[in-house]
Order: structure tokens, then sequence, then C-alpha cells
């Protein structure tokens, strides 16, 4: 199928916001995304660029055959749902994710994105507890539907809504006796926590400071709620950081590549008390295309394809390390620092202006990456487990390459900073 991207741009102008067609055709040298399959995208003038960045769904890259197969063997029985009769995907996906934790967290809501579980999770507590007040971190990004988004940290996303977002304390990640100085009030309703914070920069909460947070939440009744939709899933190496390392939590949420990269798709899993009151009354809380048929369908077979090519996550992991340690050593005017675990990485820069001047010029060279939204002087780098060795060797190569070009282009603009 032929894509005439002009058209697609003079769209998006008239009918979506236009600074999406702007950035769009900066990103794309004006072209479009026309196909996908594996670790690479075919745009509308022919090129190809490997992703690694498509906000961390794209886990197991474009178009896996297996999950295709799933979506198609459901479409061609029944793609949606009467709602009114039991549909056997949405019980087939619901026992998968609950089975794929070990059922340690046995009940399960299913929706479409992340922040349909930060929702749901939030209001379960406050109605378990009877308390109004949640305690999330600094620099959290759960969201930006009303409900998470007073859980999300950064002012700009914010402003403006201050009056109409429930109660919401944002705790310092670095002081492990945070905790215990707002539950023991007793008017905490839930801690929503991230393992890794993706868009605050690739950044790793401290597990004893996590632990230590738990306890104080559970000796005051707390609920606690580990939002893994970007790190888990394997993206950092473990199912679950929160369960592989101890943390008694009362819900973990997922989404992105649950759907394979294929299907919009997000769910949670539950302990019996948290989940009580839509154990009460199950529609308490009801989407319409919550549960959907064909993303229900890609559940299972995106869970299987993940644990299949979880050794080849490792060795990525090594790949990644190794390689944006050496560049960031013959970059040290133009990179600030690397961090990152598993498949999430963040490279930080000295200043916005580079920053965004090397995701522009990644993406005519033929990298995609993802930029973050709470902290614009780092991008994120997340190759999908299809990637092979030439892949990773080519993205760092076109990295490197990158790096230098674009800061030339910001000194000579004089906006390095």
């Amino acid at each position: 199928m032929t894509v005439d991207a002009g058209k697609v741009f003079e769209r998006m102008r008239a009918h979506l916001p236009p600074r999406l067609a702007l950035t769009g055709s900066f990103a794309g040298q004006g072209a479009v995304e026309a196909s996908a399959q594996g670790s690479r995208v075919t745009l509308s003038d022919g090129r190809r660029a490997l992703d690694f960045g498509s906000y961390a769904v794209a886990l197991l890259g474009h178009r896996h055959p297996d999950v295709v197969a799933a979506v198609r063997a459901q479409l061609d029985v029944m793609p949606t749902s009467t709602r009114t009769l039991a549909n056997p995907a949405a019980a087939e996906a619901a026992a998968a994710l609950s089975g794929y934790f070990g059922d340690v967290l046995p009940r399960v809501y299913l929706g479409l994105n992340g922040s349909d579980t930060v929702e749901v999770a939030t209001k379960l507590a406050r109605l378990v507890t009877g308390r109004r007040r949640v305690l999330a971190v600094e620099g959290a990004f759960h969201g930006k539907t009303l409900g998470a988004l007073a859980l999300t940290h950064r002012p700009e996303f914010r402003r403006g809504l201050e009056g109409s977002l429930a109660e919401c304390v944002h705790v310092a990640a670095d002081d492990p006796d945070a905790v215990e100085r707002y539950v023991r009030n007793g008017d905490v309703a839930a801690l929503v926590v991230e393992p890794v914070q993706g868009e605050n920069g690739v950044r790793a909460l401290d597990r004893r400071v996590l632990a230590a947070w738990c306890a104080s939440a559970g000796r005051h009744g707390t609920p606690v709620i580990a939002d893994e939709i970007q790190c888990g899933l394997r993206r950092c190496g473990e199912r679950s950081l929160a369960l592989t390392w101890g943390l008694p939590v009362d819900a973990v949420l997922v989404g992105k590549p649950l759907g394979g990269g294929v299907v919009p798709l997000s769910g949670a899993v539950f302990s019996e008390r948290l989940y009580r009151p839509l154990t009460a009354d199950p529609f308490l809380h009801s989407a319409t295309f919550g549960g959907h048929p064909l993303s229900c369908a890609a559940l299972p077979a995106a869970l299987r394809a993940i644990e299949e090519l979880a050794p080849r996550g490792r060795q990525i992991e090594t790949a990644m390390r190794t390689g944006l340690r050496r560049i960031a050593a013959v970059h040290p005017h133009a990179i600030a620092g690397v961090r990152g675990r598993g498949l999430l990485w963040g490279l930080d820069l000295t200043g916005p202006a580079l920053a965004g001047e090397l995701m522009v010029g990644l993406a005519a060279a033929g990298l995609l990456v993802s930029p973050c939204l709470s902290r614009p002087t780092t991008l994120r780098l997340m190759p999908p487990l299809v990637a092979s060795d030439a892949d990773l060797a080519e993205a760092l190569a076109v990295l490197d390459a990158q790096l230098t070009s674009a800061a030339r282009a910001t000194v000579a603009s004089g906006t390095q900073r």
C-alpha cells in the first residue's frame, strides 16, 4: 500500500494538534511510518529505521508472528464481546496474567492503557481503606487522566488542573523514613511506586528504601501498588521487579508490551484484600472495551513470546551497557550520564537543546528513540527482545556518529544549554 505523506500531514494539521505534524515531519524528514516488522519500521519514502523507542511498547518488536496469529484467529471467531455473556478470551487472559506472576496476586483487571490500571488501583485502595490521600514519589509518572495525573509529579502536566486532582503527596525518592511520617497518621489510602521511573530519566528507586516504605505501609494498613507499566514484563529483566525483590505489594500494574505490540492492552493483578470492592460489585468499575477479545487473545501469546526471548534480553543488556559506556567515554562534553538495566536505558545529555537535536538526528539517520516526558535532557533507548547483534551494533554506531553532529549543531547555533 502506497502512503501519501503529504496527505497524512495535511490531515494531521487540520484535525489533530498541529505540532504533532510539525514534530513528525522533522523526525521523518517529510516521510511517515508505513509498515513495520521485527525491529524495523519502513517509512513512506522507502527508508528503514531501527525502533528502539515506541515508548516501551515494542518489546517484542513489530508484528510478532505468534501474537499476530492469535489476534487473527480471534478476529475470525468473535472480535468483540456482547458484555452480557461470558467471553473465553478474557477469562483465559486473566488466568494467564495471574499465572505469569505465580498467582500470588490472583485477581485481575484488564484495561486498554496504563492510566486505566492506575485509576482502578487507586480507586480500590480508597474504597478498601476509607481514606483519601495517596503517596507517590517525586519524579513519578503514572498517566495523564485526572486520577492518574494526581500521582504524576511534573508541574507542567498538572498546571491549571490542580483543583480537580485528588489529594496526593510526593515523597523524596532517597528518604527511607518519608512514608512512615505520613502513614502513621492513618489517612493514607495507598503508596504507589515505580521501581524504575522511566519518564523521569530511567531512575531506579533504591531497593532498601522501597523495602522500608513497604514495611511502614504494612504496619499501618496502607496498600502498596507497584506501577510496572514501563519497567515490568522483562523490560528491566524480571517479570516483576517488585515481586522479585520480595516487596509485599498489593497490586502490580503492567501494560505497554502486554498486547504484544499488536493491540492496546493493560492489566493489573491484585491481592484479594485490595480487589474486595470489585468482588462485591463487579460493575463498580467497568469499561466498554475492558477485556476486549482481540486484545485478550494477544496476552497469552505475548507472555509466552516474552519468556522464550528472555535469555536474549540478558545478552542485549550486556551489549547496551558496554556500548553506551564506551560512547559516553568518547563524548564527555555531550553525555552527562548513562543509566539503565535490561532493555531500558537513559542517556543524559548536557542540555535540552542537544537532546532535541540528537533525537531528530537519530531518526533521520535510522534510529528511533523516545524522549523522557519528565526530563527533557534524557533520551531513552529501548531495544526490542528481537534485536540482533547487527541491529545493536548499527544502533550504537548511529548514536556515536549523531552525537558528534548534534554537538556541532548546537554549538554552532549557540543553544547547547
